[in-house]
């Protein structure tokens, strides 16, 4: 007969049930899952230290560490200081609505800068290819194709930026608020 788990058992596997949603989330934003996964335990401390955050999830301290320095790039942990403590200790982000805020704006920002850069560039090219005498009228139809794709994707990245200025900026919540039960929390 299998051993009933105690209490303390059950609270586990509930936080572990969310640690890895969390891990598989952020997986699908392109943060390693072992990040989101962390993230996620950090979640339930009010602090840890690298050797807190190994001894938990059995990783190596230059992998935790590698994992907070990208979590601090999108500012859901920071350093906290503690006194009386040699060691440096983290704290996450709690609060979602933060999270998101930091977290997607930086993520489209990055998006945006790349896309648009690349359209650029490759519009140039274009611009050339278009403008070279020499260019068959099969080929020239292909470019003004393709440059007309890439003009028109640039509405999506413009609206992206647009989006990630609201998130940063907290104009979005004027759309979409934050629910009130929430803020008195």
């Amino acid at each position: 007969m299998a051993e009933s788990k105690t209490n303390q058992d059950q609270l586990n596997h509930a936080k572990d049930i969310f640690i890895n949603s969390i891990g598989e989330t952020m997986d699908l934003y392109g943060i390693n899952r072992s990040v989101g996964n962390l993230y996620g335990t950090m979640l339930f401390e009010d602090s840890m230290t690298l050797d807190e955050m190994r001894e938990q999830l059995q990783m190596s301290k230059p992998s935790m560490s590698a994992g907070v320095k990208k979590l601090q790039e999108f500012e859901i942990v920071k350093q906290q200081f503690t006194r009386g403590s040699r060691k440096q200790h983290f704290v996450a982000e709690k609060d979602f609505f933060n999270f998101f805020t930091n977290f997607f704006s930086q993520k489209w920002e990055r998006e945006t800068k790349i896309n648009m850069m690349a359209i650029e560039e490759a519009l140039g090219i274009l611009d050339d290819v278009m403008s070279d005498k020499n260019t068959d009228d099969e080929t020239l139809k292909e470019a003004k194709h393709i440059y007309d794709q890439l003009e028109s994707s640039k509405d999506y990245f413009n609206w992206l930026g647009n989006l990630s200025d609201a998130i940063k900026t907290g104009e979005i919540f004027k759309h979409y608020p934050i629910p009130t039960e929430h803020k008195t929390k």
